[in-house]
């Protein structure tokens, strides 16, 4: 992807609320005018409550009216039913549309990540983008329903028990309300507090969760190299922040309930004096009083639920902000309008010119000119780090060059579709990648149409079908996370059957053998062979006996082309190739040739 989330300049409140509810919120303005309608019900229903008051006072303990009383228990039932019904109504609508809100976010993050350049993935480590997935999203879970819900109910609450109020006395409904702007200015500062230290919460978790991934994966290793002390002491250590954060998160938030204690005391403090003083002097009734009490006391907690909005809206923005940053970030690798979509191809590449580096000022191909003909089996060798795996990358376009064109059948690769330039190529690499399923949808991956006869043949050519039936339930074996249940070779052997299944024209073999023992090299070898005619193969090993009856050798060398010719012009030549091989050969005669005789053009 083109840019780096985290160099994107932070967003406002204001903004990130237009935006939250422009492209997620909106969508769903019925229901949110029928959650409305209930609140409203819930807010007339409290206020009625507080109104009631006066009658109950005045009409039943001090004038002793049988008929106020029934009349106003019967209220008071009502009311109640009516809340609680309503209360029902809008905590179930705004349930389903702060989730619904929330499901439509992950599906578009992960639609976004898939189909996202494998450089963002580089960048990024997987930890921090499941954190994303997982602890953002709970922090917005609180914030979409519940804010939209304080907003709502608590605010018209608050606005119908202070009409009541007001009816009862306006002047002593200023007195009671005017400390409140004071408080203001703090719970602001509070709020943008807050929303800094979830933020560096979020990080801190997602550095946690790619920790946990690393060991848990790794944890073969982790053991063979006596590591365990130096992981709980890394895990302990990001605990210790994250604990620190949160904490800090805690103790922020908690600092607005003395602000608001006291403020809400000086209120009713307030109320108690001037209006008790009221009631002795006679200018006012107990019920009155006691009514605009109840409202007074009634309004005290959607205050607080208001006030403390700020500090809950702030937790939520930081992890809404973190991730829209994901969703803005944009691929480069993108179709180009009107490319082409290309059916069957020949398998005739050509590289002209190609340079590519992954850093900056640290060219990895430089200037690579090479020609692959349909059915030709070409061999890639050299060091490590050579660009062998980059040539690859760029045939599939994962990455694209920084200059020159990469043509497929005469036609630049960039005006062709992906997805049908990819279903031309069939990749198998030593980094084998198997999913916790069962064998039949690993191998059947990428052609889910094919049927069990199918997937049984592809792997009876990988040399996969007879270890497969020897499994407890065959080809419905899960086989956990990446193929853990399965040795290194049979997960190999896995993956090239899934190549064979794919049946494409042009196949990508990335050091396809490098896991497999002599006796399965060998009748890999030969399945490959079979699997290879009439088809464009492009090999990249570093056993030179695996690719001694190629075609066409290439020795790459820092980025460049050093040598070509077959096996036998390389030796002859008694270059790097020649080198290669007698470093390989000296203590052993093992060969496992291509036999290719049939490719031969």
């Amino acid at each position: 992807m083109s840019t780096n989330p985290n160099n994107i300049k932070p967003a406002t409140t204001k903004i990130l609320i237009k935006r939250l509810f422009i492209e997620h919120v909106r969508k769903h303005v019925s229901w949110l005018i029928i959650a409305l309608s209930l609140m409203m019900v819930v807010a007339g229903t409290t206020a009625g409550l507080a109104f009631l008051m006066e009658t109950i006072l005045d009409d039943v303990f001090t004038a002793k009216s049988k008929q106020s009383l029934y009349f106003a228990a019967s209220i008071v039932m009502s009311l109640f039913v009516a809340k609680g019904l309503a209360t029902y109504g809008q905590t179930v609508i705004m349930s389903f549309v702060g989730q619904r809100i929330l499901a439509d976010l992950q599906k578009s993050m992960f639609g976004h990540l898939v189909n996202g350049d494998l450089s963002f993935f580089h960048n990024h480590s997987s930890g921090a983008l499941i954190a994303h997935f997982i602890n953002d999203v709970e922090k917005m879970r609180g914030t979409v329903a519940g804010v939209i819900t304080a907003i709502g109910r608590d605010s018209l609450t608050l606005i119908f028990l202070i009409g009541v109020m007001f009816y009862q006395d306006w002047l002593l409904t200023l007195a009671s309300f005017f400390a409140f702007p004071t408080a203001i200015l703090p719970l602001v500062k509070i709020g943008k507090k807050i929303r800094k230290v979830s933020a560096n919460t979020q990080n801190e978790i997602g550095q946690f969760t790619t920790l946990l991934n690393e060991t848990f994966t790794g944890i073969r290793h982790v053991k063979a190299a006596g590591m365990e002390d130096y992981e709980k002491s890394r895990a302990s250590t990001l605990i210790e922040k994250v604990f620190k954060l949160v904490f800090r998160a805690a103790r922020t938030k908690a600092a607005a309930y003395p602000i608001m204690e006291t403020l809400g005391g000086t209120a009713i403090v307030i109320v108690i004096c001037y209006g008790g003083w009221q009631v002795i002097e006679g200018t006012r009734s107990t019920g009155t009083f006691f009514s605009f009490v109840t409202a007074l006391l009634l309004a005290y907690d959607p205050v607080k639920k208001l006030v403390n909005l700020n500090a809950q809206l702030q937790e939520g923005l930081a992890a809404t902000e973190r991730v829209f940053k994901i969703l803005d970030v944009h691929p480069k690798i993108v179709d180009q309008p009107n490319a082409l979509r290309i059916d069957e191809a020949k398998g005739n590449i050509i590289f002209e010119n190609i340079s590519f580096s992954y850093l900056e000022n640290v060219p990895l191909i430089d200037k690579i000119s090479l020609t692959i003909k349909k059915g030709q089996t070409v061999a890639l060798v050299g060091h490590s780090g050579a660009g062998k795996t980059t040539i690859l990358n760029l045939i599939c376009r994962f990455f694209d060059p920084a200059s020159g064109t990469i043509t497929l059948d005469g036609t630049d690769i960039r005006k062709i579709t992906m997805s049908s330039l990819r279903s031309n190529l069939a990749l198998v690499s030593q980094d084998v990648t198997l999913f916790n399923d069962t064998i039949k949808e690993n191998i059947a991956y990428g052609t889910k149409e094919a049927a069990l006869p199918e997937i049984q043949k592809a792997a009876n050519h990988a040399a996969a079908h007879d270890f497969i039936m020897e499994l407890p339930d065959g080809y419905s074996t899960m086989i956990g996370e990446n193929g853990v249940k399965l040795s290194g070779g049979q997960r190999q052997r896995i993956a090239i059957a899934r190549a064979m299944l794919k049946n494409a024209p042009i196949l990508l073999l990335d050091e396809a053998t490098s896991s497999l023992d002599t006796k399965s090299e060998r009748a890999v070898q030969e399945a490959l062979s079979n699997l290879m005619q009439n088809r464009t193969t492009i090999v990249v090993a570093h056993r030179l006996s695996t690719i001694q009856s190629a075609d066409l050798i290439h020795v790459i060398d820092e980025g460049r082309i050093a040598e070509s010719g077959n096996h036998e012009e390389l030796l002859q030549l008694n270059g790097a190739y020649a080198k290669l091989y007698e470093i390989q050969f000296s203590k052993t005669n093992h060969k496992i040739p291509f036999d290719n005789q049939n490719m031969k053009s």
